[in-house]
């Protein structure tokens, strides 16, 4: 039996793995930096699974035991305004598997660049509504293997993304809902013919859109944030691991995730703070069933004054 790809939340850079911190805000978050204002951000993450879903069918992992990967994440965020904030990321992913013959890869991955606008924050006494509009691109930072699910560290497809947040606040507690879209470009592999629902005579390959939505409720003050959250991704396309096949790279991938995170601010040094989250993946369709964690620090200059 044949192992399966990792969770797309470690293939598609920027959701959520090594989101950084209320003021080291992700393109994913309810939060800005402030003008002049510059975050440092580096985090590390790890998740594992030994099951997976092969279609909708549930199967364990007998070929190569347990399947992990781990990346560790950099990330810049400036304040252009205090509505406009722009970012690159590139994390630095490694995959192996605990038993079987197929090694593990390691690399660069994605370097993406989101920009994130705020058109609409409104305050009515203790309640707070606000609108986020975030465009962002990723792609491969060199060209590494993308054939050879479950361990390719990526999947090699420049991606453009739209995103839409909404965010709502009383007093101290909040909730967030926020859905995206992801426009992936076709990826070259290293053969002249593959099959999918039939064979193609091609190294080209063409990969399903996806859409990722969430949920996040909680409490956030200045110095410390904490929250649960729901997402949901789904591809538009794609098509199911055939039984005790290998997983291929334009499989069709949804999952359901649930997850917490914590996030505080040193009142004693304000510019650092830390990150720490941990998720389980509860249903899914051609993806493992996961638990991660990670944890990251960030530290926030004011460019303007160092000036």
């Amino acid at each position: 039996m044949k192992p399966l790809l990792k969770p797309l939340a470690i293939t598609i850079a920027g959701l959520a793995l090594m989101a950084t911190t209320a003021r080291a805000q992700n393109e994913a978050d309810a939060l800005m930096m402030g003008r002049n204002k510059l975050c440092i951000a580096a985090g590390y993450s790890y998740s594992s699974w030994d099951k997976y879903w092969e279609g909708s069918l549930k199967r364990d992992n007998a070929n190569i035991g347990t399947f992990s990967s781990s990346s560790f994440m950099a990330m810049l965020n400036y304040g252009l305004r205090d509505d406009l904030n722009i970012m690159v990321s590139l994390p630095y992913v490694s995959t192996k598997t605990s038993d079987g013959t197929l090694s593990g890869m390691s690399g660069l991955q994605d370097v993406s660049f989101y920009i994130k606008y705020r058109p609409v924050r409104k305050t009515f006494g203790s309640q707070k509504l606000s609108v986020f509009a975030v465009g962002g691109y990723s792609a491969p930072s060199h060209n590494y293997n993308v054939d050879l699910m479950p361990v390719s560290i990526g999947m090699g497809s420049n991606v453009t993304t739209g995103r839409l947040i909404v965010d709502y606040q009383l007093s101290k507690f909040f909730a967030t809902a926020s859905g995206s879209y992801l426009y992936r470009s076709n990826v070259e592999i290293d053969r002249t013919a593959y099959y999918t629902t039939r064979q193609i005579n091609s190294n080209q390959v063409q990969m399903p859109n996806a859409g990722v939505y969430q949920f996040r409720t909680g409490y956030r003050t200045p110095y410390i944030i904490a929250e649960a959250y729901v997402d949901h991704m789904r591809t538009y396309g794609g098509f199911d691991i055939r039984r005790n096949d290998m997983p291929f790279v334009s499989n069709t991938m949804n999952s359901t995730n649930v997850g917490f995170e914590g996030k505080y601010y040193l009142p004693q040094l304000r510019e650092l703070g830390i990150h720490a989250a941990a998720w389980r993946t509860l249903e899914g369709r051609n993806v493992g069933q996961a638990t991660g964690f990670m944890a990251g620090v960030l530290y926030t200059l004011n460019v303007a004054k160092s000036k």
